[in-house]
């Protein structure tokens, strides 16, 4: 497949946006537990919650230079009954409302309690809102990944770890940007952020290197002889049918040599891995508030070179019709 930049930007950006959020409020919790000292809320809560909504904003822009006509970007809720786009379309601003009003919460300093639980732990809106946002969050990621992994034809994407690697990228780069985050405002958590990025980053690698294998032991169900209704052993294409280019040989492969492809997979695979990683423990032991910035900025490009390699190695069947092309 092409990769678009629009769609790679849009993927990655909402994707560290989710992971942030759910980073901000994993903190809550924890310092509801009294497993952590309780922070500033208007700034470290309010704050964080503008960025992940920034992260957001900027994903929602990026998609709409993917449309001919973004006038008409609203059409694309109206089938929401079967497709995973619509309803992404549906969940991403629903989402976005909750982290305003999360933030808004924090920032306005609306913590009064609503109700006690159990008499020990009060329940505020903050605590609501992060709640039904969390929730909505892994809703999000569902239906991102889903657009991709219900296309049947497409069978590298056609499995359930494109979910699960969408869902654990998000929540890596978004806990990675939190210790990032904390290290910038000088609060002490980017052990607590760091610590939750360098696991999902590690199950991740598992997870991100089980759909590597699977795709390169693939053994695609369409063929020549499929393509053209023909049962025979040996079918060999000659002619395209015509000279020039079309929609279908610029929109559905990447044109990029195999050694380019090999160079972007081994790019993806060390910067979006062992490299934050080893930057991250790097800054948490020498105490360095630019290290886990500069974990964070070194993940999230290859986080871009990784959603390249995603889309670039999907193996469209109409390319069956077009091996001259592609």
């Amino acid at each position: 497949m092409h990769p678009a930049f629009s769609v790679i930007f849009l993927t990655t950006l909402i994707g560290v946006g989710q992971g942030l959020f759910l980073a901000l409020f994993t903190g809550q919790i924890y310092s509801l537990a009294h497993l952590l000292p309780d922070q500033s809320s208007e700034t470290f809560y309010g704050v964080g919650s503008a960025l992940a909504l920034l992260f957001l904003i900027a994903g929602l822009g990026a998609s709409f230079f993917h449309l001919g006509h973004p006038e008409r970007a609203w059409r694309a809720a109206t089938m929401w009954r079967t497709s995973w786009l619509s309803r992404e379309v549906i969940v991403l601003p629903i989402f976005m409302a909750l982290v305003f009003f999360y933030g808004l919460a924090h920032y306005m300093q609306w913590s009064q309690p609503i109700l006690v639980v159990s008499d020990t732990m009060p329940v505020d809106w903050t605590l609501l809102l992060g709640v039904a946002g969390s929730v909505v969050a892994f809703v999000l990621f569902v239906c991102t990944a889903m657009i991709y992994a219900s296309l049947k034809f497409l069978e590298e994407w056609h499995t359930y770890l494109t979910v699960v690697n969408y869902t654990l990228l998000g929540l890596a780069s978004g806990f990675m940007l939190a210790a990032a985050f904390s290290a910038f405002m000088q609060i002490d958590l980017v052990a607590f952020y760091g610590t939750w990025a360098v696991i999902f980053t590690l199950i991740a690698t598992v997870t991100r290197s089980a759909s590597l294998i699977r795709n390169k032991n693939l053994r695609h169900k369409h063929s020549m002889a499929s393509a053209i209704g023909v049962r025979h052993q040996t079918i060999r294409q000659i002619a395209q049918g015509f000279m020039g280019g079309s929609f279908n040989t610029r929109e559905f492969f990447h044109h990029r040599s195999p050694f380019f492809i090999r160079m972007v997979k081994v790019t993806f695979l060390f910067f979006t891995f062992p490299l934050p990683i080893a930057l991250i423990i790097a800054g948490y032991m020498g105490e360095s508030s630019v290290l886990p910035i500069a974990a964070f900025v070194v993940q999230y490009l290859g986080l871009i070179a990784e959603r390249w390699y995603f889309f670039a190695e999907a193996k469209h069947p109409q390319n069956l019709y077009y091996q001259n092309m592609a």
